[in-house]
C-alpha cells in the first residue's frame, strides 16, 4: 500500500533537522497524565498508560518525569486536568486537516487553532467536515537497523499487522485499531522495539501539493503542531519533498 501518512513522513524528515525535544516531552507528559487519570496509575492494568510510558522511554524521557506525571494524574501531586478534543478544517489547496488537542482551557485553544488556520490560508470547519476522509489505524514506527523490507514484511504479517511502508531509515507498520496493541506486544516480544506507536488518522486518499501551495501547507501544519495544546496533526497532503527546507 502506498501513500500512507504523508504528513507524518514529512514531519519525521523535518524532525531530523530541527528536533524539538522539549515540545515532544510536553506532549508525552500530557498523554501520560490523561491515560493515568482515565485508567489509573497501574501500568500493567492500563494499556493506554503502558503505551504512553513506552513512547516516553523511547524518546529518552527521564524516569522521574514519567513518575511525576503519573502521580499528578492520580492525585498524589497537584496537576492539571486536560480535555481531549478534535478539530477539523481545510488548508491551502483544499487539503484536509485533523487536529487532536489536550487542553485545560477549551475557549483559548479553539481560538488559537482558528487563528492559525486563518493566518496560513486555511479555515476551521465543523465537526465531521473532513473526518470522513480519514480512517483510524494503529501506526508503529520501527528503526530499519539491518532488516530488509521482505524480512520485516514477513515479521509484521505474522504478528497480525495489515501493511508496511518502508522509508530510508525507518519502517511504518499499519494495523487495525483492534490489533494495534497485540501487534505492538508481539514485536516487542521479538526484541523489535518501536521508536513510537500510536493510533492515528490516516487519509483514504491524498492530495499532491507542491510549489507555493506546499510551502503554505507546511507552514500551516507546523504552526498548528507548535501550538502548546496540540497533540497531533493529520492531513491528506502529499507534500513534495523538495518543498521541505
Amino acid at each position: 500500500m502506498s501513500g500512507h501518512s504523508k504528513w507524518a513522513t514529512t514531519k519525521r524528515k523535518k524532525a531530523a533537522i530541527d528536533a524539538k525535544r522539549g515540545k515532544l516531552f510536553t506532549k508525552l507528559i500530557k498523554e501520560i497524565t490523561i491515560a493515568a487519570r482515565q485508567g489509573g496509575g497501574d501500568i500493567a492494568g492500563n494499556p493506554r498508560l503502558r503505551l504512553a510510558v513506552d513512547n516516553a522511554k523511547a524518546a529518552n524521557m527521564p524516569a522521574d518525569n514519567i513518575d511525576r506525571a503519573i502521580k499528578k494524574a492520580t492525585g498524589e501531586l497537584e496537576g492539571q486536568n486536560y480535555s481531549e478534543l478534535t478539530y477539523e478544517g481545510y488548508g491551502p489547496a483544499g487539503v484536509a486537516v485533523l487536529v487532536e488537542v489536550a487542553t485545560d482551557n477549551k475557549n483559548r485553544t479553539v481560538a488559537e487553532v482558528r487563528h492559525l488556520f486563518s493566518k496560513y490560508g486555511g479555515s476551521l470547519g465543523e465537526t465531521g467536515s473532513v473526518s470522513w476522509m480519514f480512517e483510524r489505524k494503529g501506526v508503529i514506527t520501527l528503526p530499519r537497523n539491518d532488516k530488509s523490507e521482505d524480512e520485516m514484511m514477513e515479521i509484521i504479517i505474522d504478528a497480525g499487522a495489515e501493511d508496511l511502508q518502508t522509508e530510508e531509515d525507518f519502517f511504518e507498520v499499519y494495523t487495525s485499531v483492534e490489533d494495534f496493541e497485540p501487534v505492538r506486544k508481539k514485536l516487542i516480544d521479538k526484541k523489535i522495539i518501536p521508536d513510537n506507536a500510536s493510533l492515528q488518522w490516516i487519509a483514504k486518499n491524498y492530495i499532491k501539493v507542491n510549489g507555493e501551495d506546499a510551502e503554505k501547507a507546511i507552514k500551516l501544519l507546523e504552526a498548528i503542531e507548535d501550538c502548546d495544546d496540540v497533540q497531533n496533526v493529520f492531513s491528506n497532503a502529499d507534500i513534495d519533498d523538495s518543498s521541505i527546507s
